[in-house]
């Protein structure tokens, strides 16, 4: 039996607020992070600041916002009603304070629990906030949640509103930075959600005059539209909505009081829902609900009162109800799409006679594949249960839900020793390994019964499930982890094609990254440094002296499971993939897996020199 640990009043302690929020972060902001990903951290600190500038403009407080960010210091001023003076300090460092609680103040804001700024403050190195109302104002500074400066209040000249200015502790985000790509998607949503509102960032200019309308015609090229965007707006509700010529899956942008909804929620299962039954009525025909859905592309917005989310990070809703006394989410949405889109499909025969034609190419498509699909199921189920190919996490072995936390990765590797190197060094709590078994097939072109039909493919959709879209994708990361040598690339690539052609969505919403591993180990007896760089081993010789033993990592199988935890643990570095806003993925497709083209050539021919000299 082991010996038992005395239990006191010495071992009870009361943290304050700022204590709590540092010694348990992910309980405000979610997942730490570097910034790779956009459900990092620090887009998290970004994003509480900037949603309280919103609430100002939704209720009539400035059209204007500036967002700076200059390396890790951010700056977010609004043109609001301000923060009234005396309660400055304590709307930014007392728990359970700010004006949200009072409803007349704030209706259907995006935050209600007064949390947002105060997890801020407490995550920042360097926080400051500024009020300017009645040609007033007052400032206070902040260090780790603790207050250094409190200055009197004083008269001013400035605009009225609010200012706050923070540096994300790079003790709590290390080695982080903000990536452009993530922080112009959560302006442009801003933007689309409130139209008149002007954001600019870094002197770029953030604007919309139609809604959820722009945001569908800048995710969708007008070529790949099978109609032009249905766009419907009605108190507390706007959808917009087409279809795509060419992508096989389900594509939803779902938002509440203004929040990116990005694992979906009651609001976009009811809106999945309405679609399908409004288009049944309307044709007068039993369509299958996956037929008609197949290839969209949409978005939806709601208005609720007191919404309920499942996290502080408000990534999924959890209201069923619009709000006290108000009908269901699912009854207003219905009623909205039932008379709305019939009307519009009414209106404009075009449209409908396009998407009556898509949905029976669909039946057929399905029918078609109805039989492959059975044994496909099959097989990827009798695979799970039979062979390694997927060693799987414990969140998952362990809830029968398969939910899908922010933290929850799984490594997709190529060979028995990287698999097993990565295997023996992951986190078995929320790390998943999928072991692909040789190159994959370059599927460029190809249909989704190629999906079926391919035994890698169909494990590695069965294991991310994501069938049916990717609302019930199991793993909140997809990380691509190769050897960095040219077998490793053309099987990264090779990937990369599968997720563009089928899965498109993984990679617009965030999901699909790169692992870097170290190329170098530069050592000597009291310090080890790797490094991903020549730039970096160039670095770590003249920090260590001497003449340190310096090893070239070759791949991923020839580095030891107790070195190799370092890099996929507390010091993982992730490349995001992307997608360039100029470039179609059909053209992104033809360009790099089609057919041998004297550009592709004369890229390969010039990134090639480039590879030579970084290795010389």
């Amino acid at each position: 039996m082991s010996e038992s640990v005395n239990y006191t009043e010495d071992n009870i302690r009361s943290l304050d607020w700022k204590e709590h929020i540092r010694l348990r972060p992910g309980m405000y902001i979610g997942k730490l992070g570097d910034g790779s990903s956009p459900d990092d951290g620090i887009y998290i600190l970004l994003k509480e600041v900037i949603d309280n500038s919103i609430d100002e403009f939704v209720m009539g407080g400035g059209k204007t916002i500036e967002v700076t960010i200059k390396d890790q210091q951010v700056s977010v001023r609004d043109f609001g009603r301000g923060i009234p003076l005396g309660k400055v300090v304590d709307v930014v460092s007392k728990m359970n304070t700010g004006g949200k609680y009072d409803s007349k103040a704030f209706k259907k804001s995006v935050g209600l629990n007064g949390v947002g700024t105060k997890a801020v403050n407490a995550l920042s190195s360097y926080f400051r906030v500024e009020s300017i109302r009645d040609n007033q104002q007052k400032v206070a500074e902040f260090s780790e949640g603790n207050l250094t400066l409190n200055d009197d209040i004083t008269e001013s000249s400035k605009r009225k509103g609010t200012k706050v200015v923070f540096v994300p502790d790079s003790s709590i985000f290390k080695n982080y930075k903000y990536r452009q790509e993530y922080i112009e998607k959560m302006l442009k949503n801003y933007v689309y959600l409130n139209r008149g509102l002007t954001i600019l960032y870094n002197g770029e200019k953030f604007h919309s005059e139609n809604g959820l309308k722009d945001l569908l015609e800048d995710s969708i090229s007008e070529s790949d539209r099978l109609y032009p965007v249905i766009h419907l707006m009605g108190d507390d509700i706007e959808v917009a909505l087409t279809h795509s010529k060419t992508q096989y899956s389900e594509e939803y942008h779902s938002f509440v009081n203004g929040q990116h909804t990005t694992q979906g929620g009651t609001h976009q299962a009811a809106f999945r829902e309405a679609l399908v039954k409004t288009v049944r009525e309307f044709y007068n025909k039993n369509f299958e609900a996956a037929d008609i859905r197949k290839s969209i592309v949409s978005a939806v917005s709601i208005k609720v009162i007191e919404p309920v989310f499942e996290s502080q990070t408000k990534t999924k809703l959890g209201s069923t109800d619009m709000g006290p006394d108000l009908p269901s989410v699912r009854a207003f949405i219905n009623d909205f799409l039932k008379t709305q889109l019939d009307n519009y499909l009414h209106k404009n025969p075009q449209t409908a006679d396009a998407l009556q034609k898509k949905i029976l190419q669909a039946e057929r498509e399905r029918k078609d594949l109805a039989g492959i699909q059975k044994l496909a199921r099959e097989r990827a189920k009798k695979a799970s249960l039979h062979n390694k190919k997927l060693r799987d996490c414990r969140v998952h072995l362990t809830d029968a839900k398969n939910d899908r936390s922010l933290e929850t990765t799984i490594f997709i590797t190529e060979g028995d020793s990287a698999s097993g190197s990565i295997t023996k060094s992951r986190d078995v709590n929320t790390q998943a390994v999928f072991s692909l078994r040789g190159k994959p097939l370059n599927c460029f072109g190809m249909s989704k019964k190629i999906v079926y039909e391919n035994e890698e493919f169909n494990l590695l959709q069965a294991a991310l499930n994501i069938e049916d879209g990717i609302e019930n994708l199991r793993y909140n990361n997809i990380v691509i982890a190769t050897d960095a040598d040219v077998d490793g690339m053309h099987i990264r690539l090779l990937i990369i094609t599968f997720f563009l052609q089928f899965f498109p969505e993984l990679i617009k919403e965030g999901h699909l990254y790169i692992l870097q591993t170290p190329l170098f180990r530069v050592r000597n007896k009291k310090e080890t440094i790797y490094c991903y760089s020549e730039e970096e081993r160039k670095a770590a010789i003249a920090k260590l002296g001497t003449k340190p033993e310096i090893t070239r990592f070759k791949g991923l199988g020839e580095i030891s499971p107790d070195e190799f935890k370092h890099f996929i643990n507390e010091d993982i570095r992730l490349d995001p993939v992307m997608l360039d806003k100029t470039t179609t993925i059909d053209a992104l497709l033809t360009f790099y897996m089609g057919k041998n083209t004297p550009e592709r050539q004369d890229f390969i021919i010039e990134n090639l020199k480039v590879e030579l000299d970084l290795a010389e």
